[in-house]
């Protein structure tokens, strides 16, 4: 193999690696689903819905910044920060959304989320899970 295309391999695999694995998306124990797809997460995050396809009732909760963060806000909801706060200021503004909880740690995530019945939020991969649920996403 040459050694331009091993190297573009190598790069298209790390950064697709990278993309995807960044983040966990954590749920509180009582929710009855152990995923979720990309467009109920999606809906959820952005307040179209407050349900998921099974019924239960969730609350989002982001992170403030970082790594995880910026990944998820780019993956799942197809924003930049700073779009995404345009979009939740809007929401405000015209009386149909609330600012979503915003921790600024894994580990404050980590704990809103397990005490929080029906809370869902995403936490980087390195991160325990200690009485929260992994959702996968599908």
């Amino acid at each position: 193999m040459k050694p331009y295309i091993f190297i573009a391999t190598l790069c298209t695999f790390l950064s697709m690696n990278a993309f995807g694995a960044d983040f966990k998306v954590i749920a509180n124990g009582s929710m009855a689903t152990n995923s979720v797809s990309a467009d109920d997460l999606k809906a959820v995050f952005l307040q179209e819905k407050s349900s998921l396809s099974d019924g239960s009732r969730v609350v989002p909760v982001l992170a403030k910044g970082g790594p995880a963060h910026e990944t998820f806000v780019k993956q799942y909801l197809g924003k930049t920060e700073d779009a995404l706060m345009t979009y939740y200021r809007s929401l405000v503004f015209t009386g149909k959304g609330l600012m979503p909880k915003t921790l600024a740690s894994d580990a404050e995530v980590l704990t809103y989320v397990a005490k929080t019945k029906g809370a869902i939020g995403y936490i980087s991969s390195s991160s325990g899970t200690e009485g929260v649920k992994v959702l996968e996403v599908k």
